[in-house]
């Protein structure tokens, strides 16, 4: 089927993306053991990562261009970026301005909260599997518990808010400790949001039987909280929210194995190194960076966006049997 005269991110399914997760380095000052090996990665030469102004000037052409509304900025570890809060200044003062939203680990977050909000940071979402310390040091093999903690706090009060924790239950290891995060986010005014554990480790060691499921995320909590459906729709957001013990706190599920919530998917993903990708789990991908190097047009690079975007499947395979894990690993791809 012949592409549409459209300049938005559509695909052949009727979906338009307006969501961009953008990595910024595929680095990282965690270890987390469903995520990478003790010893981590080969990581990216920097001559292959983008620049500041090769940055920009993508977000430039999906913002003006291609109708993105919101970005978020993602790692690795993205704070690990030289001149982060420069780079989020630039984002913010594009025409017309994007929401930017950052997803971190929140080690070094504490000192610079307030220069990323002032910067036009809107909000932060953490990964935080544990508020126990030793099974913080199990999961991520650093002793950064602490840092973490003081990071969340800084960005909620420089007003970052609300400030949204990703938590990814792992059987044996932290899968008791549903109700006791849920307590603290709920005392803390966090908004936590529970991930199934995705087949996106460096190891290739996924198992699903190991995973928690949605499910049983939802049965740990609902023997210790009354959760209502939240009143308001999902939309393409992918998170199934609920109310706890009448709100107005809430709890949400984000359930991309058991749940899928391809139909309704909004996004469009950029690597570190200038790759588009229609989907987290695609091993398909449009090397933008080698035409930002070229010298071509702005329009020449929106069009091989969008041809991206029209290619993009159904949905992720996951639950199919002939679903092969990206070659690339979480950490090289950006949340």
């Amino acid at each position: 089927m012949p592409r549409p005269e459209n300049p938005r991110l559509i695909d052949t399914f009727g979906r338009v993306a307006t969501d961009l997760r953008v990595s910024l380095t595929d680095r990282c000052n965690l270890r987390c053991t469903y995520c990478m090996p003790a010893e981590g990665l080969d990581w990216m030469p920097g001559e292959q990562v983008l620049t500041d102004d090769e940055l920009v000037r993508l977000m430039r052409i999906a913002v003006e261009t291609l109708g993105v509304t919101d970005i978020r900025l993602t790692g690795g570890e993205p704070l690990l970026r030289p001149g982060l809060e420069d780079l989020v200044a630039r984002i913010t003062a594009l025409e017309p301005r994007p929401r930017l939203s950052m997803t971190t680990n929140g080690i070094g977050l504490a000192k610079r909260a307030p220069a990323l909000a002032a910067a036009g940071l809107a909000r932060i979402n953490v990964s935080l599997d544990t508020i126990d310390p030793a099974t913080f040091l199990e999961i991520t093999r650093r002793d950064r518990l602490s840092h973490v903690l003081a990071g969340m706090a800084a960005a909620r009060d420089a007003g970052m808010t609300p400030v949204k924790v990703n938590a990814v239950l792992m059987r044996g290891i932290n899968d008791t400790e549903a109700v006791a995060l849920l307590k603290f986010c709920l005392a803390e005014g966090y908004h936590l949001r529970f991930i199934e554990q995705m087949p996106l480790d460096a190891q290739h060691g996924w198992n699903r039987g190991e995973m928690i499921t949605a499910s049983e995320i939802l049965g740990m909590l609902g023997e210790a909280f009354s959760l209502t459906p939240f009143p308001v729709a999902r939309g393409g957001a992918p998170a199934e929210r609920w109310l706890v013990d009448g709100g107005p706190g809430d709890v949400g599920v984000i359930a991309s194995v058991t749940r899928p919530f391809c139909s309704a998917c909004e996004r469009t993903r950029l690597t570190a190194d200038g790759a588009v990708r229609s989907c987290l789990f695609s091993n398909d991908e449009t090397d933008l960076r080698a035409l930002l190097r070229a010298g071509v047009r702005d329009e020449e690079v929106a069009d091989a966006w969008r041809a991206t975007m029209w290619g993009k499947l159904a949905g992720h395979e996951i639950n199919d049997a002939g679903f092969a894990q990206p070659i690339r690993p979480m950490s090289a791809i950006g949340g």
